[in-house]
């Protein structure tokens, strides 16, 4: 028996992104299993414990949906769960998934949008290929031709920098209206992005699928989204080309179900993960398992005390990118070692 008998968790943030995340550690037996989702309270840490203990670890599946009110705690303690799982079976996640689909992970570096050349450069040589690019600061809901351009002065500073054999995804983070979305998609073509992610908010399934038909720029949306419904219904309007839910929203078996769903339409997955190394290490697992995975975006620390509070809490190889791509972990469960003596650290320093 893998009786669950303890649930605790550490709130932390990143001393200079300020980046906030919270580690889930499950104990359950000998085994413990660790996951995260975003800032979570004491209260939701609480009301998760009383759901999972005296359960049986490995009814992850059970245990996610009883834990379905609290969004994020549901995400990290999947993971966990997972996690655990795999070291009783002595295998990574991957492998208890079914997979693996693949030997490495492409990963994309999240650019920051106040010097995004020099951003670039400094993740390039961190040894990635594929950026996410932030469009250029929005003052007002329409934007106009002034918009359009900057958009394209930044993408063509970017290019003439990076050179032939780097790849960009420009983020509108939901902040465009329907109509700049699409005049931005269609000025940008000629880059050929990966895609254009979140342009707008999702809300109007007609305007998206406008957007979608008037240019050959890739569409991404998932980030808000957490019901695998919602994805169903822009699949079927051929309004998204890549699928991009988040994982400290819906952890790696929701998010698994997502991608089967985006399988039967052709349609690829590169999830949204903007928090700490716990979740890039779901990440990776969760990559080496879907048929239909993409790419990974990883959170590229941009300062020394931040990449240092991350190699710390989960050892500075997991998120080392070579020519692009990231290695899988290769132990069981995630295939990492937490370190909780790092997590009692920068709790304690979170403030």
């Amino acid at each position: 028996m893998l009786e669950i008998s303890d649930l605790k968790a550490w709130r932390l943030r990143e001393p200079v992104s300020k980046r906030a995340y919270t580690v889930v550690k499950v104990q359950a037996g000998s085994l413990s299993g660790y996951g995260e989702c975003g800032a979570a309270t004491a209260e939701q840490v609480d009301r998760a414990k009383k759901i999972a203990l005296k359960r049986e670890a490995t009814a992850y599946e059970a245990i996610r949906r009883d834990l379905a009110s609290l969004t994020g705690m549901q995400s990290a303690v999947d993971m966990a769960l997972l996690d655990i799982t795999g070291k009783f079976a002595k295998a990574p996640v991957y492998q208890v998934l079914g997979g693996p689909t693949r030997n490495k992970v492409r990963a994309m570096a999240m650019l920051d949008g106040s010097d995004p050349v020099a951003s670039m450069k400094s993740a390039r040589e961190a040894g990635y290929r594929a950026f996410s690019v932030p469009v250029p600061q929005i003052g007002a809901r329409n934007q106009g031709r002034a918009f359009v351009d900057a958009a394209n002065k930044r993408m063509e500073a970017l290019r003439a920098a990076g050179g032939e054999d780097v790849d960009f995804v420009l983020d509108g983070g939901g902040a465009l209206s329907p109509g700049d979305s699409g005049s931005v998609a269609a000025a940008l073509e000629r880059f050929h992005l990966l895609w254009f992610d979140e342009p707008c908010v999702i809300s109007n399934l007609s305007a998206l699928r406008k957007i979608a038909a008037e240019t050959v720029t890739p569409l991404g949306f998932g980030r808000t989204i957490h019901a695998p419904g919602r994805f169903q219904d822009l699949l079927r309007e051929d309004a998204i080309d890549i699928l991009r839910p988040s994982l400290a929203q819906n952890g790696i078996t929701q998010l698994r179900r997502m991608a089967v769903i985006a399988e039967t339409y052709y349609v690829a997955v590169a999830p949204y993960h903007d928090g700490g190394p716990v979740m890039t290490a779901a990440a990776l697992q969760l990559a080496a398992a879907l048929p239909n995975f993409f790419i990974q975006q990883i959170p590229a620390a941009a300062s020394e005390q931040d990449r240092k509070m991350r190699a710390e809490i989960a050892g500075a190889s997991l998120e080392t990118v070579k020519d692009g791509y990231a290695a899988l972990p290769t132990g069981p469960g995630l295939g990492i070692t937490v370190n909780e003596e790092a997590l009692r650290k920068y709790e304690e320093s979170a403030g």
